[in-house]
């Protein structure tokens, strides 16, 4: 899939944005590239133009194995999904699911639309992580006492517990 976009920006971020993408995307620069160059007929925009420069970018895995990973979580979850033998209370679970995050969602606009709450939850939420930065990650004695309840934690969830 070719998708074009004109971009008006100085030259020097293009060039940084240039080479940022070129390691991310497989990109090719339209205007150098001859069976694209002939087709341009505004000779304000073309090669070498300032005001404004397209660029086509395909996107491409460059992992052929990234194919292969979605097969399997997918082949993965329906062995799974074949496993569970109550399948009706799993529906009804993720359905429950469902509904609180979108409760949630609701209450949280609910309060975000009332005029100093906002902010003043955002004091609350940089308190509480000063404490929690305080208490469990700034000592070695803090940052062993969250290891150990991570995994206590996990072996609950687990149920080897």
């Amino acid at each position: 899939m070719w998708v074009n976009i004109p971009m008006k920006i100085p030259m020097f971020l293009l060039k940084i944005l240039q080479i940022q993408l070129n390691k991310w995307l497989n990109i090719q620069n339209v205007y150098e590239n001859p069976i694209f160059a002939q087709g341009i007929k505004n000779p304000r925009i073309g090669p070498g133009s300032k005001k404004s420069l397209a660029y086509r970018i395909k996107a491409s895995s460059e992992d052929p194995s990234e194919t292969s990973e979605v097969g399997e979580v997918f082949s993965n979850l329906k062995e799974k999904w074949d496993a569970l033998e109550n399948k009706p209370m799993a529906v009804v679970y993720g359905g429950g699911a469902a509904v609180g995050v979108w409760l949630s969602s609701t209450v949280v606009n609910a309060i975000n639309s009332v005029p100093v709450v906002p902010k003043f939850m955002e004091l609350i939420g940089f308190g509480y992580t000063g404490w929690f930065i305080y208490r469990y990650l700034l000592f070695k004695s803090g940052r062993k006492e969250l290891a150990d309840d991570i995994e206590v934690l996990k072996k609950k969830i687990i149920g080897s517990e």
